[in-house]
């Protein structure tokens, strides 16, 4: 009998410490009640017999396990209250844009309003300018038909010369219609005319162009037709050895249109061969030379690199 009291009082303090965790569970379900909106579900705690005959180690694994289930719980209604502020952020929000969009809504009409009156009065301003211009208008034509009435002689005359100066007017409308189309006529006549000109003067430089490139090739050609004909005179009349293979001398020639050497310069190249080149021109004495003064003009001071044919 004494060794079940000491077991008993050996399991004492764990299952105080289970009731306590059981009474908080139930302080913070107690307490949430009045924050959520949904009633969370209460956790039974059923203790028997066997219970108080589990060993200590036991029940303090049991009591572990069920702390942590509290703190689950706890956790779970700090984050539907998190949810729930956030929700009423939003649902504030939403609130504070309905009550903006309602008073821009507001403005808008105020606004529409104003401008309505403000519409209706220049309208009652210009129905009481139309009545009274169509009084004025009714007091005259009445002033007018009393003045008919009177000189209906003046207004016979009057009508006839109306129509008479209608009927001028539709002369002179044929005459301005006539005149204009007349213009017309002429400024297509002078389009067409310049058109024409355009062309022509287009297909004139055309075929100044294609003669003047002709012309230049022609004269390309006689230059160089001349220009290999003064080389062949220079060769039959220079005299050469072979010291004077592969080499070269630059000459420039001055002659007259008849042909007549009027001077000869030598200019790079070897010595010798420039002084025999030299001495092979004055020897010619004249020099092939075109009868075209336009080719002459080219060719009247001539520049030649020549080499000696051995």
């Amino acid at each position: 009998m004494a060794k079940k009291v000491a077991g008993t009082d050996s399991i004492k303090l764990p299952l105080l410490y289970s009731v306590g965790i059981h009474a908080a569970i139930g302080a913070v379900l107690l307490f949430s009640f009045e924050f959520a909106p949904t009633e969370p579900t209460p956790m039974e705690v059923s203790l028997s017999e066997s219970d108080f005959q589990q060993q200590p180690d036991e029940i303090v694994s049991a009591v572990s396990v069920e702390k942590a289930a509290v703190e689950q719980q706890v956790q779970r209604i700090k984050d539907q209250k998190a949810a729930e502020r956030r929700a009423e952020q939003q649902r504030i929000a939403e609130l504070e844009r309905q009550a903006e969009a309602a008073r821009k809504a507001r403005e808008r009409e105020e606004q529409r309003r104003a401008e309505i009156e403000r519409q209706q009065q220049i309208e009652q301003q210009e129905a009481a300018e139309a009545r009274r211009a169509a009084e004025q208008a009714r007091k005259e034509a009445q002033q007018l038909a009393e003045e008919r009435r009177k000189a209906e002689q003046a207004a016979k005359e009057a009508e006839e010369r109306r129509k008479a100066a209608e009927e001028a007017e539709r002369r002179a409308e044929e005459e301005r219609k006539r005149r204009e189309e007349e213009r017309k006529r002429l400024e297509e006549e002078r389009r067409k005319a310049a058109e024409r000109e355009a062309q022509l003067q287009k297909e004139m430089e055309a075929e100044r162009q294609r003669r003047a490139a002709a012309r230049r090739q022609q004269m390309l050609s006689e230059i160089e037709k001349y220009q290999a004909l003064i080389r062949q005179t220079i060769q039959r009349n220079w005299n050469v050895d072979e010291s004077m293979s592969g080499k070269s001398c630059e000459l420039t020639i001055s002659v007259a249109p008849s042909g007549f050497v009027k001077s000869v310069t030598t200019g790079a190249g070897d010595a010798a061969v420039c002084r025999s080149a030299e001495n092979a021109v004055l020897k010619a004495t004249t020099l092939p030379v075109s009868q075209d003064p336009e080719v002459y003009e080219q060719m009247s001071t001539i520049k030649l690199t020549v080499k000696p044919q051995l």
